[in-house]
């Protein structure tokens, strides 16, 4: 059973800066094919915002694209996603995801809200 826990978010500035990270259990993120960050704000659909894949590519929604970042430790078992430049549009639950072995799995989700 894969598990896996978030944290990092918060209240932050506009402009500032955060990260996110999302500790995996059950499974060698060497293994899973592509890890992913979700958000979702009051009243809208869960977007999906990163993927980091396996082999390392990334790829980004156009809203974050040039502003969000994704990374991995391998000997940590951990994926992170840093947010630069942080817009109040931004302000949403962040979830990690992963599909693995035929099955979704989530994080608990992490508050981030930018705000003045």
């Amino acid at each position: 059973q894969v598990q896996l826990v978030e944290s990092g978010g918060g209240l932050v500035q506009p402009g500032g800066s955060l990260r996110l990270s999302c500790v995996v259990s059950g499974s060698s993120i060497l293994s899973i094919n592509g890890m992913n960050w979700y958000r979702q704000a009051p009243g809208k659909q869960r977007e999906l915002v990163a993927i980091m894949y396996r082999d390392g590519r990334t790829s980004y929604a156009d809203s974050v694209e040039g502003r969000f970042t994704c990374s991995r430790d391998d000997a940590k078992n951990m994926f992170d996603l840093q947010m630069n430049n942080l817009e109040p549009e931004d302000t949403a639950v962040y979830y990690c995801n992963v599909y693995h072995s035929g099955s979704n799995y989530w994080g608990q989700g992490t508050q981030v809200t930018v705000s003045s």
